[in-house]
């Protein structure tokens, strides 16, 4: 199971790390939260990713999710707001070794376009609408 080689207690901070794998989200600062595993595991399982899949974050927040993607994607793009938490993710996912995950500060509502199409796009932050931007950047044959 891709979810047991991701160790989730490096995504959390260390005043927490002892309730990483409780169910249940946990705050990683500046507002924002680590997913429950049960609602990772859910998501990434519901994308039908394949080994030579393309993914794109939106929300990297810590940097857990892309580290799970890039367990079964061939390359994973994810984009954070956050500058902080988007710095301290890449520097992360770097030093654990996922290396086919690229990172953007910035706003995740216009998607990465420049790096399109996507096989498939996971947004694991708040969104009220789904932006054209997503939906025109899915491979045609992935698209709703």
């Amino acid at each position: 199971m891709i979810m047991a080689k991701v160790p989730r207690e490096k995504f959390a901070p260390i005043h927490i790390r002892a309730l990483a794998y409780a169910d249940n989200a946990l705050p990683i600062g500046h507002g924002q939260t680590i997913s429950q595993p049960y609602i990772v595991a859910l998501m990434t399982d519901l994308l039908e990713l394949t080994p030579e899949s393309t993914v794109l974050e939106i929300g990297t927040g810590s940097g857990y999710q892309a580290a799970i993607l890039s367990r079964l994607a061939k390359k994973v793009y994810t984009i954070e707001k956050v500058s902080e938490l988007c710095k301290a993710a890449d520097r992360l996912l770097k030093k654990l070794g996922h290396n086919n995950v690229e990172s953007r500060c910035s706003n995740g509502y216009y998607g990465w376009h420049e790096k399109a199409p996507f096989d498939a796009i996971i947004v694991t932050a708040a969104a009220t609408h789904i932006p054209p931007p997503w939906s025109n950047s899915l491979n045609p044959e992935d698209a709703w």
